[in-house]
């Protein structure tokens, strides 16, 4: 796979932007990756001044790509900072409009759906942003249908995460959309980082304990490890000795979804891995994945993905070489 070939990623940095942010797009999109065979984007940095102070002056970046960069990206990251009161620089927002218009895809982590509504491309659009924030978006951006109880929201070209650990979340999730589920979960075992569904909630009231208390890591583990089996949530209830409503609180606190929602999601998943191994069997993919049936796995896939078996398979399968789109 040459150079030329792979797809372009330009995060733009503006003053005052979030470092934290920064490292987690260079940690999905720019790190090499002999593990999986070679490196999958072309990712830069690019600013519209030759200098750019950071966060509360922590650092300055200097020695990045001008600006123009932009106009040859396939994927554009904007610029997020937590004073969301002061206006991004024009030549910026000319910059993200100018993408949108020839079709690049656009991605705001935390603060940056400000960035993406104030260049007016969010408009009519779904987006979501920290919590935080959330009224004095709506205020100002009431043409925007804001969804406030997500981690992000894929809506096809723009993306948007919540706060700054959400950008670990929607990163895995656009290498799943262009590389497959393998690739994502060699991306997320890399981070030492377990993914999370964009439904999931962005807060969750949970005070931290005196001690350490019982964790669903085990039980999630040993979940992960019996996909093929036909478990139940009293199954899993049973498991760690808990009642399903116990259960449910639990899954609730610690991952913001039910336990039907993080099993379902998990044959999915391995549904997935399974498909892009090669196998074709249907019936087989269904039975090890918990399915059941080849009828519900055509159903949950496409309505996770979009795509039938044959599609994903097609598209991610092995030897399939496939890049996200490029461009023109």
């Amino acid at each position: 796979m040459t150079q030329e070939s792979l797809h372009r990623v330009v995060a733009l940095v503006d003053a005052g932007s979030n470092p934290f942010e920064l490292g987690c797009a260079t940690e999905v999109f720019g790190l090499h990756r002999p593990e999986v065979g070679g490196d999958r984007y072309d990712f830069r940095l690019c600013s519209a001044t030759r200098t750019t102070r950071m966060r509360d002056g922590f650092f300055k970046l200097t020695g990045i790509a001008p600006l123009d960069a932009v106009d040859e990206a396939d994927t554009v990251i904007v610029p997020n900072r937590p004073d969301v009161e002061v206006p991004r620089h024009q030549a910026v927002l000319d910059a993200i409009r100018r993408a949108h218009a020839r079709g690049a895809r656009l991605i705001g982590f935390c603060s940056g759906a400000f960035t993406l509504a104030e260049a007016g491309v969010l408009n009519g659009r779904r987006a979501t942003t920290h919590w935080q924030w959330a009224a004095h978006f709506r205020s100002r951006f009431a043409r925007v249908h804001l969804q406030t109880d997500v981690l992000f929201v894929d809506d096809g070209d723009i993306l948007t995460a919540a706060g700054s650990a959400a950008a670990l979340d929607l990163g895995p999730h656009v290498v799943r959309r262009d590389h497959g589920a393998e690739m994502a979960n060699a991306v997320s075992r890399r981070l030492v980082f377990g993914h999370r569904d964009g439904g999931q909630r962005q807060f969750v009231e949970r005070p931290i304990p005196d001690m350490p208390d019982d964790s669903l890591a085990p039980l999630l583990a040993w979940v992960r490890e019996h996909l093929d089996r036909p478990l139940t949530v009293a199954d899993l209830a049973g498991h760690v000795a808990v009642s399903p409503a116990t259960l449910h609180r639990r899954f609730r606190a610690e991952l913001g979804t039910t336990p039907l929602a993080w099993l379902t999601g998990e044959r999915v998943t391995l549904a997935c891995r399974l498909l892009e191994r090669g196998e074709s069997r249907l019936e087989v993919v269904a039975r090890r994945s918990g399915l059941g049936t080849a009828a519900n796995l055509r159903t949950l896939l496409r309505r996770e993905t979009g795509l039938t078996p044959t599609e994903y398979r097609r598209r991610f399968g092995r030897g399939s070489d496939r890049q996200p789109d490029r461009v023109k």
